[in-house]
């Protein structure tokens, strides 16, 4: 099985995350048109790719990671995946929103400086959206959330902590043992009461959602 692995603080890499609402009834249909949207993106020099699928809602993200790019070559890179995405994808999805982001932060419990994640794997995720004034603020006051909380929680195995390039956002990303760990921290936390006196200074709005991964660069499964 192949194994999507993220650098904490890896300065080299342009991390991109497109975000759809399907708008077919057969999902997998679409997850197998971004399987081989993933195959074609590795023509423009994706390093890794995966697709998350959300248990509870409607939604399907698409990653993938790039050698670091200049503004412009970032801009014909955005270009040219929304021309393959239009002939491939978005008459079975909208796309909600796109980005690029940078990896900041993170933990694991096997002591490496990477969050792995492979098929079949739960994926947490939080999404806070804030002002570009308060973007570095909002990522220490994040950090310190997601470190004071890692070592505490039973059943993680890791976490990433990434910031918007253009866009004023933070997302954290975990990673569980199964999504019965998930629950179990869902449940038995008030994260409200715990977070809030981190971030209330700030103008934020916040989102949460639990992933399975579906697919990672290099599956036998098409």
């Amino acid at each position: 099985m192949m194994t999507c692995s993220v650098d904490f603080n890896n300065k080299d890499l342009d991390l991109s995350f497109y975000v759809f609402k399907p708008t077919v009834v057969i999902v997998d249909h679409l997850v197998h048109a971004l399987q081989q949207f993933s195959l074609l993106t590795q023509n423009l020099g994706c390093v890794q790719s995966s697709i998350f699928r959300s248990i509870h809602g409607n939604m399907i993200i698409w990653y993938g990671a790039w050698q670091k790019r200049s503004s412009d070559e970032k801009d014909k890179l955005t270009a040219n995946l929304q021309s393959m995405l239009t002939n491939n994808v978005t008459r079975m999805a909208v796309l909600v929103e796109h980005n690029f982001l940078d990896a900041y932060a993170g933990e694991s419990r096997d002591g490496s400086l990477t969050v792995k994640f492979s098929t079949g794997d739960i994926i947490s995720m939080n999404k806070v959206v804030t002002t570009t004034k308060d973007l570095d603020d909002l990522c220490y006051a994040v950090l310190a959330i997601f470190r004071s909380r890692f070592s505490k929680t039973e059943g993680i195995t890791g976490g990433l902590c990434m910031k918007g390039q253009s866009l004023p956002r933070v997302v954290c990303i975990q990673v569980w043992q199964s999504l019965q760990f998930c629950y179990s921290w869902i449940l038995s936390s008030d994260h409200r009461k715990w977070m809030m006196p981190y971030l209330e200074r700030f103008s934020t709005d916040m989102k949460y959602d639990i992933f399975r991964v579906v697919y990672v660069s290099g599956d036998n499964s098409l």
